[in-house]
């Protein structure tokens, strides 16, 4: 018997000998790993800006065939992966950073900013781990407000920068959560290009391949001449890996080194690194993901057109519009029909995000939304 198939009757028959809710359903391996599963009943979930294709074929794959080595310590695949991922973005292994999820990567770079002393400045709102990070750890936080059309105020932030006497932390999320929106990288660039080495950079582009946009690219550029720049690159969204904790840094080789004093040993778990291989260079599934982004997203666009309801511009897998009335009560009534929508995020508290799901949850929602417009709820 081959491997695999000895795995899978291997986990069929520990399940039916298992005292658990799978012991009555007789469920098989396929079911085990279905990209879909979720619980009889459960909500529709568009909160979390989750991929909702599930696992490709080929890391789910991948993941049953390593399932008998998760008794071991991940040091075997750790290495093919980081060179796998210095050949994707053409720079050397010592260049890679890997973390339990990207936000693991943020926290590294809050840590190693230098010291108690540093000024952390954040656009707001934006993705809140930076913000809570340093917090924690008694560290001054800036917001700076979006600007007019929802990008990050770079003057004001450069303005806060110069005058700090110590070391500064600038959190740029690009394109930004919650709002989905781009900052051009042109003007980041051009603050980048002039700032002294004492004020870190770290550029969060979880959303990177959802951008289609000619004033955008990666500030990978920087890396090989600047140890004052950390890309932060995450496997959660357009490779469905959420659940599986897998983020990771580009960065200058010493600035690896800094973040990497930071990090937590064997922070990349053994079945996460195995499906991460197996998800590189999988373009089939990336164009996949993409397409069922796009269709679930003219759903969006065009219920809330129907119903004249703002929606700003989106280059992720979500997108923010506005609501009339009470946003808590807006999502108490979405639960009410079974689906999730975003947290609140303050200022913008007459705004809802919401995470762009498979095109007939789209429409789920769409159908939710067109019933509160009946009864003169938004």
């Amino acid at each position: 018997m081959q491997r695999r198939s000895f795995m899978k009757a291997g986990l069929v028959g520990a399940i039916g000998a298992s005292l658990t809710p799978w012991e009555a359903s007789g469920a098989e391996i396929s079911t085990l790993f279905s990209p879909r599963a979720r619980p009889p009943g459960g909500p529709v979930r568009l909160s979390s800006n989750e991929n909702p294709l599930g696992l490709s074929a080929a890391a789910r794959s991948a993941i049953i065939d390593a399932l008998g080595e998760a008794n071991r310590y991940p040091g075997s695949p750790r290495g093919p992966v980081i060179e796998a991922l210095a050949a994707k973005h053409g720079v050397k292994p010592g260049q890679i950073v890997l973390g339990n999820g990207s936000s693991e990567v943020l926290q590294m770079c809050t840590q190693c900013a230098g010291g108690r002393e540093v000024m952390v400045i954040v656009a707001d709102p934006t993705f809140e781990d930076v913000p809570g990070y340093a917090r924690d750890i008694g560290l001054r936080v800036e917001k700076v407000p979006l600007t007019a059309d929802r990008s990050h105020d770079l003057e004001r932030m450069r303005a806060l920068a110069r005058d700090a006497i110590g070391p500064v932390l600038v959190y740029i999320c690009n394109p930004n959560n919650p709002t989905g929106t781009l900052t051009k990288s042109a003007e980041l660039d051009a603050w980048i290009g002039e700032a002294p080495e004492r004020v870190l950079f770290a550029v969060d582009e979880a959303y990177f391949e959802f951008v289609n946009d000619p004033t955008y690219w990666s500030a990978q550029k920087w890396i090989a001449t600047h140890a004052n720049v950390v890309v932060v690159r995450t496997f959660s969204k357009i490779y469905a890996m959420a659940g599986l904790r897998l983020g990771y840094a580009i960065a200058h080789p010493d600035m690896a080194q800094r973040l990497g004093n930071w990090a937590t040993g064997n922070n990349a778990n053994y079945l996460a690194l195995v499906a991460a291989r197996a998800s590189l260079g999988d373009a089939a599934f990336e164009k996949k993901s993409l397409d069922t982004n796009r269709a679930g997203m003219q759903v969006l666009h065009r219920t809330l057109n129907e119903l004249g309801l703002e929606v700003l511009p989106s280059h992720a897998n979500f997108a923010m519009h506005r609501i009339q009335g009470d946003l808590v009560t807006y999502n108490r009534r979405m639960r009410e029909r079974n689906i999730a929508v975003g947290r609140p995020f303050p200022p913008m508290l007459d705004y809802s995000r919401v995470s762009i799901g498979l095109p007939q949850e789209m429409e789920m929602w769409a159908e939710a939304l067109k019933s509160f417009r009946q009864q003169g709820w938004v």
